[in-house]
């Protein structure tokens, strides 16, 4: 499954389709406090579930990065220096409300004349630069080795098998999903008749008297049936499984499609050399291409100015590369990418794309070892598998099966639920001793998204690694006499460690200790970590 744009139905859609080294102190909220604060039971407020990222686990009893407490008690009004961070992704609606105060623009380029004003290669380059073209969907790495034919390749035999058991559990899920939608509306028109209102919820479902109604009573049980899932109302079901069904079909349409070719860039993917390829144009080409844009208000949305969201970070300018499509990214244009991003000023790098096959891997890491050679921090998202990163390679990485990194400024970084406890881990989040850095929060994310006053809640390890490129940018702001080396380890050494076990890969007979799932064992903290900063100035 593609890593930052699989089909990341909600837990409940889900449930429908399976039912057929230690640093130095921290002065900051005492550590042996920690895992003995009550778990919080009362539903999260409508405040709450659009900022919960931002919140402190000893105050409001909800695991996040305690980005206000930071602001309240560390920054105050202090700006500090300004940090350009490269967001590698699909396109961003650079004129949102709440982003166009915060893109990075090229002051050595002449807008829309042509002319490579700054002779670095890249033409009309004003916000950063698109090396998809007009091109958005796109296949899986793996069927783009089957679409070759060559058995020889050391790939093409997993890849067969992977794809033959993907397509045909994306077929089973298309009919289940049809079948749900198709009885939801028979359901609906009978369930909102008798209730005389189209936004009703399982209670009001609860309170229908149909005993005498055959047809109205079936209704019921459907209603019942799949409101008890857990969506808030009826609205609520029909938006996600009908987003869950148009996710099936591009999966089917495209990312399987072997005959599909969506690369329009006239460029070979194979030669590195081959370059010159893409457009200035970072924008989205349709309003479904929402990742980037969820990712740069995470980490920068303007902050305090009444509008949608504030950004982890308050002096950040994003750097636009449109690189990676609705399928696998191809590995020619993420090392372009990182070397364009490292070249053209940035700090910090966010990556939450990836795979688990990479013909071209040796490209990517040489980018990466540059980046690091650089002095520029790369953060990046582990994968929603549930998989363990230290068995299943996964990509971009920064080593060879588990062995030495080709640099040190390399983050990667799991996803936790609003939940303190045994669930806090997100079912989906990829993890590993070895190969995961960090965690922060990444599911149910409310964030921008296209259109100029948009926005929605999305989840993944996506949304994950933005956060802690804020922390990262915040840090670079506040004390940027700091290496990228020095952030990643102030990342590492002043999270809150968890000492508990907790569920792995959203199954409750899979407990492991929270320690074991990451690196540095803990999730990441901003307020803790401007502390530690702050000693190493």
């Amino acid at each position: 499954m593609n890593i930052i744009k699989p089909i990341l139905f909600s837990a409940i859609a889900a449930t429908v389709l399976t039912s057929c080294g230690g640093g130095a102190k921290v002065l900051s909220t005492p550590i042996e406090n920690i895992d003995s604060i009550p778990l919080k039971v009362s539903p999260l407020t409508e405040t709450q579930k659009h900022t919960w990222g931002h919140l402190d686990l000893i105050q409001d009893t909800i695991p996040g990065m305690s980005v206000d407490k930071a602001y309240t008690e560390i920054i105050k009004n202090n700006e500090g220096k300004t940090v350009i961070v490269a967001v590698i992704d699909s396109g961003i609606d650079i004129e949102h409300e709440d982003l166009d105060g915060v893109i990075w623009t090229n002051e050595k380029e002449i807008p829309n004349n042509g002319i490579d004003d700054d002779k670095n290669g890249f033409v009309d380059d004003v916000h950063g630069w698109n090396f998809l073209g007009d091109t958005y969907d796109e296949q899986l790495e793996y069927v783009r080795i089957l679409a070759t034919g060559d058995e020889s390749n050391p790939d093409y035999a997993r890849a067969k098998k992977e794809y033959d058991q993907e397509y045909a559990k994306f077929i089973n899920y298309k009919t289940q999903y049809e079948q749900l939608l198709q009885q939801l509306k028979g359901a609906d028109e009978l369930i909102s008749a008798k209730l005389n209102k189209s936004d009703y919820n399982l209670a009001d479902i609860e309170t229908i008297e149909a005993a005498d109604d055959e047809a109205l009573s079936t209704a019921v049980a459907i209603g019942k049936y799949i409101l008890g899932l857990g969506f808030e109302d009826v609205n609520a079901a029909k938006k996600d499984l009908n987003n869950g069904l148009e996710s099936i079909s591009e999966r089917l349409n495209y990312n399987l499609n072997i005959k599909f070719q969506g690369r329009k860039t006239g460029d070979n993917p194979d030669d590195l050399t081959d370059v010159g390829y893409g457009n200035g144009n970072v924008m989205p080409v349709k309003d479904s291409e929402s990742h980037g844009t969820h990712v740069a208000g995470i980490i920068a949305a303007e902050r305090n100015n009444g509008l949608g969201v504030n950004g982890v970070a308050n002096n950040v300018k994003i750097m636009s590369i449109r690189a990676v499509p609705n399928g696998d990214e191809y590995d020619k244009d993420i090392a372009l990418a990182i070397r364009y991003a490292v070249d053209n000023g940035a700090q910090i790098i966010n990556g939450s794309f990836g795979k688990y096959y990479s013909p071209h891997s040796d490209w990517v890491r040489d980018a990466i070892a540059y980046a690091s050679e650089n002095d520029v921090l790369f953060v990046n998202a582990a994968g929603n598998e549930g998989q363990d990163l230290d068995v299943k390679n996964c990509f971009p990485n920064d080593q060879i099966d588990n062995g030495p990194e080709v640099g040190d400024t390399f983050v990667t970084v799991g996803a936790l639920e609003p939940k303190y406890g045994p669930e806090m881990v997100a079912g989906f989040s990829n993890y590993g001793k070895i190969n995961v850095d960090v965690f922060s929060p990444g599911a149910k994310i409310y964030s921008t998204v296209p259109g100029s006053d948009k926005y929605d809640t999305k989840g993944g390890t996506s949304m994950a690694a933005p956060a802690v490129a804020g922390v990262a940018a915040l840090i670079r702001s506040q004390y940027p006499k700091l290496s990228a080396t020095q952030v990643k380890q102030v990342l590492m050494d002043s999270g809150l460690p968890v000492n508990i076990d907790v569920i792995v890969s959203g199954d409750p007979s899979n407990k492991k200790p929270f320690a074991d799932l990451s690196k540095s064992t803990k999730m990441v903290n901003a307020y803790n970590a401007l502390i530690l900063a702050s000693k190493l100035k």
